[in-house]
């Protein structure tokens, strides 16, 4: 009879307290990410993956500790700004954003969930943070590249395409950083230095797009340097395409662009920046304060030669430029 007693004891203290079922069970997080990019391109489910990997090797797995929440904006600022608002309704502890136009908008959509960014230059000057050292709010994350590194795909523009005269560099001015205006001056900076006319060709269509490449290939000794943008990425088929069937030499800012018929890219390991993100990803659920995480800088930076458009193009790829590329594509 004591046995009995003492079993109907403890059930009732669990149904008294339902909690102490629950308290064994372990505790999912949640974690929000908006990609500037689409959801049906390959090269971007690769950087997110980077992402998710990273998280796994720190212990959490989605599904059964974590749960991660992905929106995909697809180059469009007002797909942005809605899915911002749509992830901060879901109350998740952290948001990885990626490029600038998604930080920014997720920036007006909270103040107090703390924020990684990823693929954005100029986190001080887009009013993110306060200092790299020291971010100062719930924002913080890894930095791309500096404005300067423009300058050096002009240069080797004219290294692997000597002739060029003229020079346009394009962007959306919705979607790059500061309207573009970061990387302007060290763009018209090494224009000068290398001789060329700088062209300043801002747009915001595929249909924008056509037409400036277009122009370029018609007038002689035209080239082309893709700003590093969001939005030059979701549209990197159609720029490529254009710039290739106008005989244009064009430099980018990812070896992506290089892989897929682009002539020549140079620019930071993004899936190294994706795969570092995920350990200020698990700072911050271990209980972390963004404004204690100095904003990083990119560690690693690649080239890569698409030899076959060279070839189209008639051009000799100079030994200096076969030197250094870390991947060439016949």
């Amino acid at each position: 009879m004591m046995k009995r007693r003492g079993v109907i004891a403890l059930l009732g203290s669990v149904v008294a307290c339902p909690t102490a079922l629950w308290a064994q069970q372990p505790l999912v997080r949640r974690i929000g990410v908006l990609m500037g990019y689409g959801d049906a391109d390959p090269e971007a489910k690769v950087l997110l993956s980077g992402f998710t990997n990273g998280l796994a090797s720190l212990g959490w797995t989605d599904g059964r500790n974590v749960r991660i929440d992905v929106r995909w904006a697809a180059g469009s600022v007002e797909r942005m700004q809605t899915l911002a608002k749509e992830l901060v309704g879901l109350q998740p502890d952290v948001i990885l954003a990626n490029t600038t136009p998604v930080t920014a908008a997720l920036q007006r959509a909270t103040s107090t969930i703390p924020i990684v960014f990823v693929i954005v230059a100029d986190p001080v000057g887009s009013g993110f943070v306060a200092t790299l050292p020291r971010p100062g709010g719930n924002i913080t994350g890894l930095v791309n590249e500096e404005a300067s590194t423009v300058g050096k795909r002009l240069e080797l523009l004219t290294v692997i395409a000597p002739a060029v005269k003229r020079v346009a560099i394009i962007f959306n001015p919705e979607t790059a950083p500061q309207s573009g205006s970061y990387y302007i001056p060290a763009f018209e900076a090494a224009a000068q230095m290398h001789r060329v006319e700088p062209i300043i060709a801002p747009v915001r269509s595929d249909a924008e797009i056509e037409a400036v490449i277009t122009r370029l290939g018609g007038q002689p000794a035209g080239g082309l340097v893709v700003m590093n943008d969001g939005f030059m990425f979701v549209h990197r088929s159609q720029i490529i395409s254009v710039a290739r069937r106008n005989n244009v030499p064009a430099v980018y800012y990812d070896t992506t662009f290089a892989r897929e018929g682009g002539l020549l890219a140079y620019g930071t390991d993004r899936a190294d920046l994706f795969h570092r993100a995920a350990p200020y990803v698990d700072h911050i659920l271990r209980g972390a304060k963004p404004a204690e995480l100095p904003v990083q800088v990119p560690a690693k930076f690649e080239m890569a030669l698409n030899n076959e458009t060279a070839k189209i193009l008639r051009l000799t790829v100079p030994e200096s430029i076969l030197a250094i590329a870390d991947e060439v594509i016949e």
